[in-house]
This record gives C-alpha cells, sequence and structure tokens, in this order.
C-alpha cells in the first residue's frame, strides 16, 4: 500500500456522521452533550480547521431538526436504510473528486490534537484507526476519491459493511498513542459513566 504524506488541501471535506436512533441508546447519540452543545456540532466545529467544507450526514428524517449554520448531506433515496455505508456512498455521489475525513458522533474523547496525528500519515486508499479487538473504527477514518469506485462496486454486491469494506482494500491501520480516544459510548449507562469521567477531567 502506498503510504502518503500530506498538507490539509482543499480538496479534503470533512463528515460527521450523525445517524439514528440507536437501539441500545434509545436516542439520536448525535443529540448527546459532552462539552457545551450536541455531539454533532461539536465535531463538525472540530473539523473546520482540517476540511475545506464540513457536513452533518444525517437521514431525511432527521434534517428538520437541525440548526440551519450548518451544512448538512441528506442520505440519497437509493442508500436508505443500509447503515453508515449511506453517509459515505452519498458523499462521493454529491461531491466527486473530493476525499473525506469522516468522524462519528460517539466517540467524545477524539481530540483535535488526535485528528491532526491522524492526518500526518495517511495510507492509499483509506486510512482509519484500530482498536484493541483488532477491527477497524470505520467513522474514525480519512477515505480517499479513490475509494469510490470500490466503494460503489461494493454496494451493488449487496455487501454493507464498512468493516469488511476497510479489510477487503486493506486499508491503513492508524494506532492512536491512547486507544481510550476510540472509546465509543453507545448505551445510557456508558453516556453517564463518560460523563462522570469528563467531569472529573475538567476538575483537574
Amino acid at each position: 500500500m502506498e503510504i502518503i504524506n500530506m498538507q490539509i488541501s482543499k480538496d479534503l471535506y470533512g463528515l460527521v456522521v450523525c445517524g439514528g436512533q440507536s437501539s441500545r441508546m434509545g436516542t439520536d447519540k448525535s443529540l448527546l452533550v459532552y462539552y457545551d452543545k450536541p455531539q454533532r456540532y461539536y465535531v463538525s466545529e472540530m473539523l473546520r480547521p482540517f476540511c475545506e467544507e464540513v457536513f452533518l450526514s444525517c437521514s431525511s428524517e432527521q434534517v428538520t431538526d437541525l440548526s440551519a449554520e450548518y451544512k448538512v448531506v441528506i442520505d440519497l433515496p437509493e442508500y436508505q436504510q443500509i447503515g453508515p455505508i449511506a453517509a459515505l456512498l452519498t458523499a462521493f455521489s454529491t461531491f466527486p473528486g473530493k476525499d473525506f475525513l469522516v468522524i462519528g458522533c460517539d466517540y467524545p474523547l477524539i481530540t483535535s490534537n488526535v485528528l491532526s496525528c491522524f492526518l500526518e500519515n495517511l495510507g492509499k486508499p483509506t486510512s482509519a484507526f484500530f482498536n484493541h479487538d483488532n477491527k477497524y473504527e470505520p467513522l474514525l477514518a480519512w477515505y480517499s476519491r479513490d475509494c469510490a469506485p470500490l466503494l460503489k462496486a461494493f454496494f451493488n454486491r449487496n455487501e454493507f459493511s464498512l468493516q469488511h469494506f476497510l479489510r477487503s482494500v486493506e486499508a491503513q491501520k492508524y494506532y492512536p498513542e491512547d486507544d481510550k480516544v476510540m472509546t465509543s459510548v453507545d448505551t445510557p449507562e456508558a453516556y453517564q459513566n463518560m460523563k462522570l469521567v469528563l467531569n472529573q477531567q475538567n476538575i483537574k
């Protein structure tokens, strides 16, 4: 795989994946507040220094609840109800020729410094955080424009798992200095625990 060093270019777009109502969380995770605003807006603003444009990726049901000051990409009809891969397929269809830095809303420990380190060394066609369970984090990832035809072919084979896609293209693995930044919050209990952790950090 070709390893590349790159400066952030005008062709890098940010994509904040809002998802939908999580069956385990019981509510839209992008609306949870860890800091001073709903996480989808917090992540969007975190991405702005790295990207020419930043978009909130959402379903047609979510769009009416979004603040007008944030740009939005709504899942195309042909990609409805297939999970997070819909966000990326829609993004490549809507903005051909762009690379995407994709961040989900359920990683409250991700910081600008972590993203900066991640973007220093990337591997084509895609790079993603890699966790201690030997799995990629598909929503902590960079997808180059070279992924677009590969992802569309993957979809045409009725395959919808971004985890499987990353493995099939041998995505570059990124191991952050502290793997706690990949902590995903998926349940009400995990949310409350994370709030406690963050409050303790602020006290210190």
